[in-house]
Formats: C-alpha cells, structure tokens, sequence
C-alpha cells in the first residue's frame, strides 16, 4: 500500500482529496535533500521526494504549488520499485499521511549513519572544517514514545492531529508514536473536546507526574487542569520549572546524556568559571554548578530567567543575567575560562561570535540543532584561533532527519 493510499485507509479522516492533479512519475533518488527527503531529477530540475531512500527507484505523485514569484514541485512515494536494503516498514499507521516523522521507513543504524554523514557534508564546503573528524551518531535509548512536548493543530470541531508539509492535508491523530505515553493519553481524552482552539500544547514530564496543556480549556467533559502556566521536570535528580514560552529539550534521556557527556568533555577541574550563554531555564548551569568556582548565565526570554532562578535557589556559584548573549558576553568583567553555547536554529549572532572570540575563553562547548549554522559558526572561530577537538551528533529525535551536535574546541596555542 503506497503512502497516498495508506491515507485513504485512516478511519475517522472527513477530509477530501485536495486539487492537486493526479500526477505521478518514475525517480531515481540521487541524494538526500534539506529537510529530510531524497532529491531526483526532475523536468530539468531536482525535486524533493518524501518517503524515500537514496539509490532507489520510485514511483512518486507530483505536487505543484504556484507562488507568487515562483512555482515549487515536491513529490510523495507510491510504489518503490528497486528498494534500498535499508528500507523497512514503518510501524506507524500515519506515517506519511502525517509527514511529522520522516524517516520510518528507514532503518534505524541507517538513520545514525545518515545524520553523521550529514553534519560531515555540510562540514565540507568550509575548508577550515572540511576534514575534522565526526564521531558515530550516539543512539537514543528510546526509538519512539520519546518527546516530552507535542504541538497538535484542531481542526474540524475538536480534533486534534498534524498538517502534512507537502499535502497541506489535516490528519486526525489517535495515537503519536514519538509522543510519551502520558502525552498519548491526554490526545485521547482531548480528541473531540478541544474545539475553543485552533492549536494545542501538551508538555509533559518524563520524570515526574507534572504536565502543562495550553490553552485553558473549558469544555465540561475534560475532567483535568489545563491552561498551567508551567510543569516540573526533573533532570540527574535536580528539579526544574518550564513555563509554556520556555524552551527545553524534548527528549529527557538524552538530554541527561548530553549535559553529562559537555562537562565530561570540557574536563572541568573545579577552578573555572564559566558561562552558559543562550542558558535557558538554566539546565546546563544549575547541573555544572559543583564542578566549577562560579557560573554565568545569560538569557534572554523573561519567561526562562523566572524558571531557572526557581531551579537554581539553592545554588550560591551561579549569577544569572536577563539579556541577549551578544550584548551581555562583550561587557563581562570576569576573565572567563569556560562558554558553553546553545543557541536557537539560527545560530549564534556575528556580535556573540565577536565576543567569545574577544573572551579569550580557553575552552567552548557549541551545541546545536542545525548543522548549517553550526558549521557556519564553526568557520568563524576556527578562522580565529580555535581548534575543534571532538564533534558528537546526538539522535535526540529519532525517524526524523533533525540532528542534534556537540562540538567542543580550545583556544589554539
């Protein structure tokens, strides 16, 4: 059964087929594109292939959308007719109806080689970078029920689910298998009843009993809380608030691997002081608090500073600073040994670059979520004086393409 088809089979879906003309054609998949999917050539063009792997050869329906100032072609699998030996079946019954997770259909030691061959590909088309060594993938001990935090569009009166990024398609959701499984049973209890909104957050802690669901609801049938201002979660056993605006990582364990493996890798001695920039609720400073002399946070969300100071009241070493990291950085009176740097998709900003370059920090940690702007921050530094010392992608969401990387380096002589 193809893609399209497995859509049709979903029960409960009241939708039509949208006006898409009924196009199909045969690809043979070259490479893999930005956002997960697999490039073919295509009337003289390349054009995005959801569902496939490279090497194959498909049959994929064609989706032309004209926009003002220019058209856009992507393309779904209908029917592989030379399969890759990584192909398997993906467990799913929506995946690819849905399009959240891409990579189902991938085996999952394939999906850890991919993410490292794609940090080292874009690594590559800087010559500062181009042969630093990238390390294994490190696998996620969970490869699904995972995220601690689900966004679900409501669609339809009260149902909740996903917009496909090709079909543009509403798909109702039952069930997400990325999802905790105490995210699941709210999905159940909301699907049908969450008709005031048109968008919906569910937030769960994986270590705790602690939620959030946003916005408050007031249907009479929903026999729980919502509209929370935040939940607990608690990370190496030390507590931690997360409001609704505050970002944290969606995948608990492997954020507890993470922050472990950045202070084993900075080799803290004890007499550093450090800065967490970009902090957040401030879950690197308050865990490497007691194996430094002092830390500075920076943050800019007021909503994150509120969290951190009330995960942190107990810690006597950490000086937490409301404000953006570039503005904040330059300005420091403190000789600072230690950066640890974890800024949104886009990247640190040039000034923020500017600035730890200025610091003379002896050591930095870059993690990130978005290899292109990593690299892109990375050939700065280097051009600077730093030397990267280890690159380590994490699998942080596993049967999607997104990729998370530690880098750690030292100021060069």
């Amino acid at each position: 059964m193809g893609y399209l088809d497995k859509k049709l089979a979903i029960e409960g879906d009241p939708l039509r087929e949208l006006d898409f003309p009924k196009e199909f054609a045969e690809l043979r998949l070259t490479s893999m594109g930005p956002l997960g999917d697999t490039l073919a050539d295509f009337e003289n063009a390349s054009v995005e292939v959801f569902g496939g792997i490279v090497g194959e050869l498909v049959k994929a329906r064609i989706y032309r959308y004209k926009r003002r100032r220019q058209n856009k072609i992507s393309a779904i699998v209908s029917e592989v007719l030379e399969p890759s030996p990584h192909r398997i079946s993906g467990p799913c019954p929506y995946f690819g109806p849905c399009s959240g997770c891409q990579w189902q259909h991938i085996s999952y030691e394939h999906q850890l080689e991919l993410k490292r061959n794609i940090v080292k590909n874009i690594f590559e088309d800087y010559p500062t970078l181009s042969r630093i060594p990238v390390s294994d993938t490190h696998p996620a001990p969970a490869r699904f029920n995972y995220r601690n935090h689900a966004r679900f569009t409501v669609r339809f009166g009260g149902q909740l689910g996903f917009s496909n990024r090709i079909t543009r398609r509403f798909v109702k959701i039952n069930e997400c298998m990325l999802m905790d499984p105490k995210i699941n049973d709210f999905l159940s209890k909301l699907q049908e009843n969450a008709s005031e909104t048109t968008n919906l957050s569910v937030r769960v802690g994986a270590n705790t009993d602690d939620y959030l669901i946003q916005p408050k609801l007031e249907e009479p049938r929903i026999d729980f809380e919502t509209g929370q201002k935040w939940y607990i979660e608690k990370i190496m056993d030390r507590k931690f608030r997360v409001a609704s605006p505050s970002f944290f990582q969606v995948n608990t364990k492997q954020a507890e691997f993470m922050i472990g493996m950045v202070g084993d890798k900075l080799s803290l001695k004890g007499n550093e002081i450090l800065v967490d920039a970009y902090a957040g609720v401030g879950v690197f400073a308050a865990l490497l608090a007691s194996r430094v002399s002092k830390v500075i946070a920076i943050e800019e969300s007021k909503a994150a500073v509120g969290d951190a100071l009330f995960g942190m009241k107990d810690l006597n070493n950490i000086d937490y600073v409301e404000g953006k990291t570039e503005e904040i950085l330059k300005d420091l009176k403190d000789q600072v040994d230690i950066i640890i740097l974890d800024p949104p998709r886009t990247g640190c900003h040039p000034d923020a670059i500017e600035s730890v370059i200025s610091s003379k920090a002896t050591k930095l940690a870059y993690v990130s979520c978005d290899p292109p702007s990593l690299a892109r921050d990375l050939d700065k530094l280097v051009q600077q004086g730093y030397k990267i010392d280890t690159v380590t992608p994490i699998d942080m969401f596993p049967q999607t393409y997104h990729i998370e990387c530690v880098t750690t380096l030292s100021l060069d002589g």
